[in-house]
């Protein structure tokens, strides 16, 4: 997102144009099974551990080890399904830590201008400090490894809408005297309500049992 998740230095400031670089020239159809196995197989070992010590290691990891791993095996799996979904998940978590400043003011001028449920969907308070915004990311992704999947992406979808309304309006008020800043928000924007369809539509997938 812009230049939030576009600068990552290890564990986190890996740059999102670099992923295209990271798989290498294997056959792209087993990549995509290696892609939905790990994520499958990921998900089923959180979820069996009742203890949540394998939730906790699993938020953990991009901060202590960067997203290169998670990149290599899920940035390219088609947007709408688990490894997609998964991916686009450590991103948004990723961006946060990275700058959470920004993200948060951002998220908090989206609160404001939208007019819709999104805010309280997503779950921040109102309004959201950047350790809590950073808090709540984690507990969407709690939610992924412990809990309701689908209400998990619906958050995380919820969140991006939000998000993506506040680089808008900034985005407006940087255009009179800062363009180029203006044009970096509105991409932004744009990626994040990528972002907010495809993890609405893999929570619908999810429910139907078609989300693989």
């Amino acid at each position: 997102m812009d230049r939030v998740p576009e600068q990552f230095h290890r564990p986190v400031r890996r740059p999102t144009a670099a992923f295209d670089n990271l798989v290498g020239a294997a056959d792209p159809a087993e990549k995509s099974r290696i892609a939905h196995a790990t994520a499958s197989a990921l998900l089923e070992r959180a979820r069996k551990d009742a203890t949540g010590e394998t939730t906790e290691r699993l938020i953990a990891f991009a901060s202590e080890h960067g997203i290169d791993e998670i990149a290599e095996l899920w940035s390219h799996a088609p947007a709408r399904s688990l490894p997609g979904a998964l991916w686009r998940l450590y991103l948004l978590q990723i961006a946060i830590r990275s700058d959470a400043a920004t993200t948060a003011l951002l998220y908090e001028r989206g609160r404001v201008e939208l007019q819709s449920a999104d805010s309280l969907i997503a779950g921040a308070p109102t309004p959201a400090s950047p350790e809590e915004l950073a808090e709540l990311v984690d507990t969407i992704l709690r939610g992924v490894f412990q809990g309701d999947f689908a209400v998990a992406l619906e958050r995380a979808a919820a969140y991006c809408r939000v998000q993506a309304s506040g680089a808008t309006h900034t985005a407006d008020d940087y255009e009179p005297t800062e363009p180029g800043r203006a044009s970096e928000l509105t991409r932004r924007a744009l990626r994040l309500s990528g972002y907010a369809d495809d993890l609405s539509a893999s929570a619908a997938a999810w429910r139907r049992g078609a989300l693989t």
